[in-house]
């Protein structure tokens, strides 16, 4: 034979490639010597050692890719060996196969007990040890391959919850007053909390919680939290965001998927919230004294994503609040958290803990632990999540250094040379008005034509409670007064439903002039409806008259506006709203 078909330096053909290292553990030079020289034959590299001892510190400096171990040795056996081995931390799967002499069960059975691979009892075939050490092989490149589609996995993972995070959390508002528990059983949650203002200063909460839990439940809050955000932002009604987002997962979502929510408007002044739940725990209004449960919303209709044929309106309730009280809401990850004895939390549990809180604790740190408490060690099976609004200032924007920049701003000269103007109205009869808001179709308009940039929120409070006081006063024919009775907000909302119901005439009218300048502009707003009007002549809505009669709402335009004029014979109001650029 030739040198070009011998490899003389380690006795294998040209081109064989090495499987890597494997480490020989016998106190037999003999043993050591057959098995090296079979291990080089099949590509190995070949390490020797004469214990146990040994075994192990050459493991933990070589990393080998193969170990055959013998039991009976001095030093240390292969036994206590093995563990130690196998107790190294590692990413990778290094086989150990145990070869002895040894032939009781119950001893063999120990060798796979201390974590080896497989065994062979002495004297062994060589073909049969080639074929253990060939599937181990097998078993190993398994291994490495399910490491690598592991880590790709974290790697698209991470990369997907820097997506889900920039999309669904950062946009949320209001997070430093809302008190949280957030627990996903996996990396990624099936339960959203999302938070948003809308344009006449409003907040918006939703929680939800998808079906199952993990990365394909968290895929939905991605559209669901689109569609809030945007209807939030344009000053959408809670029932029509609720039908966006339902018609958005309706299309998306697969029929074994769906949403349960529960949906809070906490209203500016802080004197009502618009709440709707639709297959969730119970929402709960503690009391702003004793916090004890002064008020529940139980589930009213069913989760976003089953049907397009859901009325919206007849899941939303309007609760009366005081200012300090708080509402809790919660997924059914926390009533359905269980112990080793698999026993439920309870929504009983819950609420003892909410009337067990201590001085120093708030609700959601007293619920948290007493579900430490109770679940222990226990695997968490769904995930969990807990917020805690308070009805406090501190949840809500202000408006009152905008207000103080904009109001009473003189109009733009009439001479101005540069000015420009845009004309437009809109008329709702009958039964639109119970089915259409206008608003944030009117203020998109405006905001498209005029760029309105910071007066858009306040122009939309303007026509907001102007619209409001033309439907429900002068169209409806509803009193004000309802709501200082007891369960008046109630009663008031309830009576304004019934009515829109059954409404098959009467209109609103809206009519706006706008107009822009080089120095700012002016926008005339004229709001009619088709009511018999009301005695506006000794009616004062100066900033310092606070009359009942005037009410908050005309107050706050009378704030917001450079003037309010009423018209014969009081169901017609224009109003100017003047801004300076400067």
């Amino acid at each position: 034979m030739t040198a070009s078909n011998i490899n003389l330096a380690s006795d294998r053909p040209i081109g064989f490639s090495p499987k890597g290292k494997a480490i020989v553990v016998d106190d037999e030079r003999s043993s050591r010597m057959i098995l090296s020289a079979l291990l080089k034959q099949m590509g190995y590299e070949v390490i020797q050692a004469q214990n146990g001892a040994q075994g192990v510190d050459l493991f933990r400096s070589e990393k080998p890719d193969l170990v055959l171990m013998d039991i009976m040795m001095p030093v240390m056996d292969g036994y206590e060996a093995v563990k130690l081995i196998k107790s190294e931390p590692s990413d990778t799967f290094t086989p150990v196969i145990f070869l002895t002499g040894v032939t009781d069960k119950q001893d063999l059975a120990k060798c796979i007990e201390v974590g080896g691979d497989d065994f062979l009892t002495k004297p062994f075939s060589h073909t049969l040890l080639t074929a253990k050490i060939q599937s181990m092989e097998r078993i190993s490149l398994l291994h490495k391959q399910v490491n690598k589609l592991y880590a790709r996995t974290q790697q698209d993972q991470a990369m997907a919850e820097e997506v889900f995070a920039g999309a669904v959390v950062t946009g949320n508002v209001a997070l430093d007053a809302i008190h949280t528990l957030l627990k996903p059983a996996e990396l990624f949650s099936g339960d959203v909390l999302l938070t948003a203002y809308s344009p006449s200063g409003d907040l918006n909460v939703l929680m939800g919680d998808f079906t199952g839990h993990g990365l394909a439940a968290a895929l939905g809050a991605m559209p669901a939290s689109e569609v809030f955000r945007a209807m939030t932002g344009k000053g959408f009604s809670t029932q029509q965001i609720l039908a966006g987002i339902n018609s958005k997962l309706l299309g998306l979502l697969p029929t074994s998927m769906f949403l349960a929510i529960q949906f809070l408007t906490v209203s500016r002044e802080l004197d009502y919230v618009s709440v709707c739940n639709c297959g969730m725990p119970d929402i709960l209004f503690l009391d702003a004294d004793d916090h004890s449960i002064k008020h529940r919303t139980p589930s009213l209709g069913i989760p976003l994503g089953i049907s397009g044929d859901v009325d919206f309106n007849e899941c939303v309730e309007v609760v009366k609040i005081n200012q300090g009280d708080s509402i809790l809401l919660a997924s059914d990850g926390v009533t359905e958290a269980f112990n080793n004895n698999r026993e439920h939390f309870t929504r009983e549990r819950l609420e003892n803990a909410i009337s067990e809180q201590h001085a120093d604790e708030s609700t959601i740190d007293s619920i948290s632990r007493a579900l430490d408490e109770f679940c222990g060690d226990a695997t968490q099976a769904d995930d969990i999540s807990l917020a805690e609004i308070p009805c406090t200032p501190d949840i809500l924007q202000t408006i009152e250094c905008e207000v103080s920049d904009t109001q009473q701003q003189p109009a733009p000269s009439t001479e101005d040379s540069s000015e420009s103007t845009v004309d437009f109205s809109i008329t709702l009869h009958g039964d639109r008005l119970s089915d259409a808001d206008p608003i944030p179709l009117l203020i998109n308009h405006i905001h498209e034509l005029e760029g309105l940039g910071e007066n858009r929120r306040l122009l939309f409070t303007i026509l907001t409670e102007l619209y409001v006081n033309a439907l429900d006063h002068g169209v409806l024919r509803l009193d004000s007064a309802i709501k200082n009775e007891k369960d008046g907000f109630t009663h008031y909302f309830t009576e304004r439903e019934r009515r829109l119901e059954n409404l098959t005439d009467g209109y609103v009218k809206i009519a706006i002039s706008s107009r822009t300048t080089a120095n700012g502009g002016e926008m005339i707003i004229n709001m009619k409806d088709s009511g018999d009007g009301f005695d506006f002549a000794g009616l004062r809505c100066d900033t310092s008259d606070h009359s009942k009669l005037c009410g908050r709402g005309i107050q706050l335009i009378s704030e917001l506006c450079s003037s309010i004029t009423y018209i014969e014979p009081g169901n017609q109001v224009e109003v100017i709203y003047s801004w300076s650029s400067n």
